[in-house]
């Protein structure tokens, strides 16, 4: 079935706003990891202040990108021919666009998603998923010349594995949730 325009910019919102929560959560652990020793006035007051940034500049991309086609459209019927050729231009980027920001956004909520649940398992002391990613990492930096880039990239790596075993368990779990709900209406 066709969506209409209307709904598939929801589903890109939706999307975006899915992204960003959890892109935001790992902002706000790192902001609250520099202001831990100081008071509890100060520690709120860091994180109001981080996340009115996060929700400004995230937000404010997010609603842009989303009006981008519109803008292009707009854009495509005025009479300058640069002005014209440039919108006609952005509204045939835009599903190539979309299509890489999908792909970057599920990576970096696998990564983000994954190191929050590696860096939060190594707080509590609940081995061996930690032990195993910082091992690959120490393993990755042994590479000459590429050590320290080869580090971050398999602690990258391991974290992204972590957030994609973690979150396909939580969607096999929705669909049964799903399932079982549509099997107790029926």
């Amino acid at each position: 079935m066709a969506q209409s325009s209307a709904e598939l910019e929801t589903v890109k919102v939706k999307g975006a706003i899915r992204t960003d929560l959890i892109l935001s959560a790992e902002i706000m652990a790192i902001a609250l990891a520099e202001v831990a020793d100081n008071s509890i006035a100060l520690q709120a007051g860091a994180l109001a202040l981080v996340a009115l940034g996060i929700t400004v500049a995230v937000y404010g991309v997010v609603a842009l990108i989303v009006k981008m086609d519109d803008i292009g459209l707009h854009l495509a019927g005025r009479s300058s021919r640069p002005a014209a050729a440039f919108g006609r231009g952005l509204v045939k980027a835009m599903p190539v666009v979309m299509s890489a920001l999908s792909k970057i956004g599920t990576a970096a909520m696998l990564w983000v998603g994954g190191g929050i649940l590696v860096h939060g398992l190594e707080h509590f002391h609940l081995t061996p998923v930690p032990v195993w990613v910082e091992g690959f990492r120490h393993w990755a930096e042994q590479a000459p010349g590429i050590g320290a880039a080869a580090g971050w990239l398999a602690f990258a790596l391991g974290s992204a594995a972590v957030g994609l075993v973690v979150g396909g368990i939580i969607v096999g779990v929705m669909h049964l949730i799903a399932k079982l709900k549509s099997r107790a209406h029926q």
